[in-house]
């Protein structure tokens, strides 16, 4: 049963590639190699022959490194994440290269839009209606609290397919939203499209906050004490992306003043986060262990962008998923 469906990223352009044979490491199961099969391209075990390389592992950066120093023929590498952040090393050193003389590369952006997408929803919709305190006391509540979605001000940090398919989920509650992005193009459906350093002129009439951007230095805590206190009492904050773009002891000092209305945080840093950290002692912050695409989810979604970029390697057509190894992400 298909249940997703990838949200297309926008298209980078890059090099033109001569198609060439194509290995999957480390340890290809069955599946993914299923996923190459049947395109036209010679499925070869990682060699001097290898020009294309699918890459399984989410880390393991330093094995993937030596790999492309040891095989110069490889011309395109497909890594398996949405976020390339664990990659990092291995991009910074691409970088250096003459763009010719480097691989392209390229993520399952796009792919994991949906499901990531539904989770946010999730996480908003439940710190609204405070569910994280309500059951976590279990007990009947004297009073009936809590806030609705509907006709709220959404602030999205991100312009990807998450930001997108987001704003379809949440379309029936008729938001306003601003999207921040480091582009200047207006992204279709949201109401307004900021530069980040706008972010604090969306902040003070934010009533959530979805962090839905890459894991970048220039990212790092974009949301922090200063952010956090610009958000009126009754806002939420939500974080599909990645743990490293938000303080967490800024959220504990905002919970604990009762001016940040609720966390749901689907990504900490460092993962696997430490079980003794104050955050897990607020009963309005939720914490659900980047669950947000799992591997039953992923899967089909990996694989079909497995099979569709092998498709284009062979036809040497545009690769989807270009990652900006200079930007990188």
């Amino acid at each position: 049963m298909v249940q997703h469906r990838e949200i297309v990223p926008e298209v980078r352009p890059h090099r033109v590639l001569t198609p060439g044979p194509l290995s999957l490491a480390p340890d290809p199961s069955e599946f993914f190699l299923s996923a190459a099969a049947g395109t036209g391209v010679d499925i070869v075990p990682l060699g001097p022959d290898t020009t294309g390389l699918v890459w399984l592992s989410e880390q393991r950066a330093d094995e993937l490194q030596a790999i492309l120093e040891s095989h110069p023929s490889i011309r395109w590498v497909q890594l398996p994440w949405a976020g390339v952040d664990a990659f990092a090393s291995v991009l910074l050193s691409l970088a250096a290269l003459p763009e010719d003389a480097r691989p392209v590369v390229t993520s399952a952006k796009g792919a994991y839009s949906e499901p990531v997408a539904e989770h946010a929803l999730a996480l908003l919709l439940a710190c609204l209606r405070e569910l994280p305190r309500k059951a976590r006391e279990a007990r009947w509540q004297e009073h009936r609290s809590g806030l609705s979605l509907f006709g709220r001000h959404i602030v999205i940090l991100g312009a990807g397919g998450v930001a997108r398919a987001l704003m379809e989920l949440v379309a029936p509650f008729r938001p306003q939203i601003t999207i921040v992005r480091r582009g200047t193009v207006r992204v279709p459906g949201a109401g307004e499209t900021i530069t980040p350093d706008a972010l604090h002129t969306a902040l003070p009439a934010a009533d959530a906050v979805v962090i839905a951007a890459a894991a970048t230095t220039d990212t790092r805590h974009i949301i922090g004490e200063r952010e956090l206190a610009l958000m009126p009492d009754h806002a939420v904050l939500v974080n599909i992306a990645r743990g490293s773009l938000v303080d967490i002891d800024a959220v504990v000092g905002a919970l604990a003043a009762g001016t940040l209305w609720g966390a749901g945080l689907d990504v900490m840093d460092p993962e696997p986060f430490p079980d003794d950290h104050p955050i897990w002692e607020h009963n309005r912050a939720v914490i659900t262990s980047h669950s947000a695409d799992t591997p039953e989810m992923t899967r089909p979604l990996l694989a079909a962008r497995i099979r569709a970029n092998a498709e284009a390697y062979v036809a040497g057509e545009p690769l989807v998923g270009v990652v900006d190894v200079e930007a990188g992400y």
